[in-house]
């Protein structure tokens, strides 16, 4: 399993960002793959899913308005979205896959790989 973010920064309030992840071929096809981050001293949380085929998008209610997750299955690259951004979206965002083929979830704990993350600050 290979994934790889990039993407992140450093931006003011109201700002956006966009967030991608390379993943492997075989990775990508058949997988719904999530976006999760972790802020300094807080637990990983969940940020949004999408479907292994796209066609459906889940998102954690303090994101939700604001991020948008997508793939492009030729290039098998996740994205992430980012508007509106607040201070406390701060944190090291990570795209994430379950073990699990052809699922959706929407818990971070359900997700077993992910790779290295990417710095999001978002400042006042």
């Amino acid at each position: 399993v290979q994934l790889q973010a990039s993407g992140g920064g450093s931006v003011q309030a109201g700002g956006s960002l966009r967030l991608s992840c390379a993943a492997s071929r075989r990775t990508f096809g058949s997988y719904g793959m999530g976006w999760l981050r972790q802020a300094p001293g807080k637990e990983r949380e969940f940020v949004a899913v999408i479907s292994w085929t796209g066609a459906n998008t889940f998102y954690a209610d303090s994101v939700k308005g604001r991020f948008t997750i997508s793939r492009d299955i030729d290039a098998n690259t996740l994205y992430l979205q980012m508007n509106s951004l607040k201070p406390e979206d701060t944190a090291v965002y990570y795209c994430a896959i379950p073990s699990e083929r052809f699922v959706t979830y929407t818990r971070a704990s359900q997700y077993n790989f992910w790779g290295q993350g990417t710095q999001v600050t978002v400042s006042s």
